[in-house]
């Protein structure tokens, strides 16, 4: 088994090297798994060329563990799929967090929903939000500000040092069937 290994495993882990595209460590199983078969199947005590044997024996091993792998589904770690399962949002998801915020969102009072809706929900600016509602713009900033900040009280947002300035931007995947 020695001398097969010195004779032939270099240019056979070389050739499976190259069939594998690279895979440095299936080639190593491969080479592996030949060099055992020809050393249970064949006589190596006759000078017969071996080579040309170990090759074809390679080429069929890795065809058939091609074939084999794209025959069945793909092998997935029980850890991956059930992250994705757990990370992926579905329709159930989108649907209590608009029942969350309608819930909050009519806590709110008139003048504030009606200020968060022309703002986020028909996306208008302070100047046309004043203008559809015939009010002065400082007081629809006003009312933005108070009507975010009464939004995510009622949201229960605590308040941190990063959002306790007078910033007025909700998060940017609101439902928009809440409001």
């Amino acid at each position: 088994m020695h001398t097969l290994c010195q004779e032939h495993a270099g240019g056979l882990y070389s050739y499976v090297l190259r069939l594998l595209g690279g895979d440095r460590h299936k080639a190593e199983d491969v080479v592996q798994e030949v060099l055992l078969r020809c050393w249970r199947t064949q006589r190596l005590d006759d000078k017969q060329h071996l080579r040309p044997w170990l090759f074809r024996v390679a080429r069929n091993y890795v065809v058939d563990d091609y074939r084999m792998r794209t025959a069945r589904p793909q092998e997935v770690d029980g850890n991956v799929w059930l992250g994705e399962i757990a990370a992926s949002s579905d329709d159930v998801d989108r649907l209590l967090s608009s029942m969350v915020l309608r819930e909050a969102f009519t806590s709110l009072s008139h003048k504030h929903r009606e200020v968060l809706y022309e703002t986020y929900y028909n996306g208008r600016s302070t100047r046309e939000v004043a203008l559809v509602l015939g009010i002065a713009p400082g007081t629809v900033k006003s009312r933005l500000f108070h009507a975010v900040r009464a939004l995510r009280l009622a949201l229960g947002v605590v308040p941190t040092a990063e959002n306790t300035t007078a910033d007025t931007r909700l998060p940017e995947r609101w439902d928009r069937t809440a409001a």
